[in-house]
């Protein structure tokens, strides 16, 4: 499954960013902005809704700070029927989603759920997947640790903050497909209920490896209690990360790269819709944006209403039809 950032510049960016908070979708405003993150704190849901959040309040684009709850299960399930069953009309809620949310959605993981159960509001960056190990590992290449899968798969755990099938378990499929390993369905992963809880289980010694997203292991990476065996983007990032090798460079053509973005109550009345969607253009095309961007790895992805709802909507396709490709759904 490919990735090319999207852009797409707006020339009343700067005149949105520099208005006062009430100057935009005038028709609607929050009482109490709420942000779902579906899963446990640390993980890469975790992460959106709180420098999203942040980010709104700074620059004024929201009235007050928002509250994020962490509600984790199902990779995402529990949020998704929460929203869908309880909070269907809620206009002040807003629920982070990734390509996990789009691959369980794809793989009927959601049961009785379906995309078009929400409003899908807008993408704020993508984040390429990595595959690391602790900093005491022998292993120093992805190549290294997938001839070890290949020659014998049950001494590898790999673990994500994705459910079984979910994205964070597809990437490492697909690497070790390109890899040459005959059977992938032999790969052994176990599911935790966010990034930062498998990391803990990787630093613990119940892992060899850790695949998910390159935000998720930013924190461990500066600690130095991991280290980064390859980001699986086609070419190697800028700034900070300039020093983690690709997987195209140890000679495994394999991209994975998890945008990042939010759904809404799919009874959300259109109002409460347009100003969440000016919100996050908004929040998209500042500097303060940005900076967080370059600074946490995430590539460009700005696609917002209607065009954000047909890019899940492919991907969703997509996702699906690789499930097949590689066994996950028959």
């Amino acid at each position: 499954m490919s990735f090319e950032p999207i852009r797409r510049g707006t020339a009343v960016a700067a005149l949105l960013i520099a208005a006062p908070f009430a100057a935009t979708a005038q028709d609607f405003t929050p009482e109490t902005p709420e942000c779902i993150a579906p899963a446990n704190p640390g993980g890469g849901w975790d992460f959106t809704c709180r420098q999203v959040g942040k980010t709104l309040q700074d620059l004024g684009l929201i009235p007050s700070t928002m509250q994020v709850v962490n509600l984790s299960g199902g990779g995402g399930g529990v949020a998704f029927a929460e929203v869908v069953n309880k909070r269907n009309d809620d206009d002040d809620l807003i629920v982070a989603a990734s390509s996990a949310t789009a691959t369980r959605l794809a793989q009927g993981a959601y049961p009785g759920n379906s995309m078009d159960q929400v409003r899908w509001l807008g993408s704020i960056g993508a984040d390429y997947g990595v595959v690391a190990v602790a900093a005491d590992s022998e292993i120093e290449t992805l190549s290294e640790l997938l001839e070890q899968v290949q020659e014998n798969p049950s001494e590898v755990n790999f673990g994500g903050g994705s459910a079984v099938g979910g994205w964070d378990h597809l990437k490492i499929l697909i690497a070790a497909q390109e890899a040459g390993v005959e059977d992938v369905r032999d790969v052994k992963y176990i599911a935790f209920a966010g990034g930062g809880e498998a990391v803990t289980q990787l630093l613990a010694g119940s892992l060899q490896a850790f695949t998910g997203d390159l935000s998720e292991a930013q924190g461990f990476v500066e600690s130095g209690d991991i280290k980064v065996l390859a980001v699986l983007a086609p070419e190697r990032l800028e700034g900070d990360f300039a020093d983690i090798p690709t997987a195209r460079e140890q000679g495994i053509d394999a991209i994975g790269a998890n945008w990042r973005g939010f759904y809404a109550p799919g009874e959300m009345s259109d109002a409460a819709y347009d100003y969440w969607v000016t919100q996050l253009d908004t929040l998209y095309d500042s500097e303060e944006w940005q900076a967080v961007m370059e600074a946490n790895g995430l590539a460009p992805l700005d696609l917002h209403g209607e065009e954000f709802e047909a890019f899940v909507a492919d991907s969703v396709a997509n996702i699906e039809s690789l499930s097949r490709e590689i066994g996950i759904l028959q």
